[in-house]
């Protein structure tokens, strides 16, 4: 469910994956490059979001 949400809203993905700071960093620079570049970054922080999920399920294993 998360991966999902990773593709619509990433830095809300980032923060139920565990990661406040991140999140709050994340969502300062996502929402501007979302409406500069008109949205040619957005896949960018989807991959970041990813990769946070991922490495949080690694690190509880």
């Amino acid at each position: 469910m998360n991966y999902i949400l990773a593709i619509l809203l990433p830095p809300l993905s980032i923060l139920l994956a565990g990661r406040p700071i991140l999140s709050i960093v994340t969502f300062v620079i996502w929402l501007p490059a979302l409406f500069f570049s008109g949205g040619l970054t957005h896949p960018m922080f989807i991959l970041l979001a990813w990769f946070v999920i991922f490495e949080g399920r690694n690190r509880r294993a």
